[in-house]
């Protein structure tokens, strides 16, 4: 696959997941008044919640660290994938990672905190973004153990 064609892969799924995100998030902010919860099944509950930290609420508090950090992250994550363009399959967890990672970054600059709002039991509650980070960071590892 070409590195343009690579790239705009990338940049297409990093685009639809930040739109499903902030659209998700627009929603529930819109919609759901903080800290309402309705529960949707088997204990899982649509809630209005903001974590000022990063993934699963550490660092809460941080403040600007936090988006400090997540812009050195996203820089990481962007040289990691311009060295990478000749791997097939890199485009789609990179997509997903640039996404979740924009996404969030969005609402930490926005409103000072990210959305989440899927709860399930036993868990922290968390977004669209964290879904898609965590898928991208399975399929990074896939696609690099395939060595290809």
């Amino acid at each position: 696959m070409s590195a343009t064609r690579t790239a705009t892969l990338t940049a297409l799924v990093a685009v639809a997941v930040v739109v499903a995100d902030q659209v998700a998030k627009a929603i529930v902010r819109g919609q759901i008044t903080r800290f309402e919860e309705h529960e949707l099944f088997l204990g899982i509950k649509l809630i209005n919640t903001r974590n000022t930290g990063v993934a699963f609420s550490m660092f809460s508090g941080g403040g600007p660290l936090v988006v400090i950090i997540a812009f050195i992250a996203l820089g990481a994550l962007l040289a990691f994938f311009l060295t990478h363009l000749h791997k097939p399959l890199v485009w789609l967890p990179t997509g997903l990672l640039l996404g979740g990672a924009a996404g969030n970054l969005i609402d930490r600059i926005r409103v000072g905190a990210v959305t989440d709002f899927i709860k399930f039991p036993h868990w922290p509650a968390f977004n669209v973004a964290d879904i898609c980070v965590t898928l991208g960071v399975l399929s990074l590892i896939f696609v690099l153990e395939r060595g290809e």
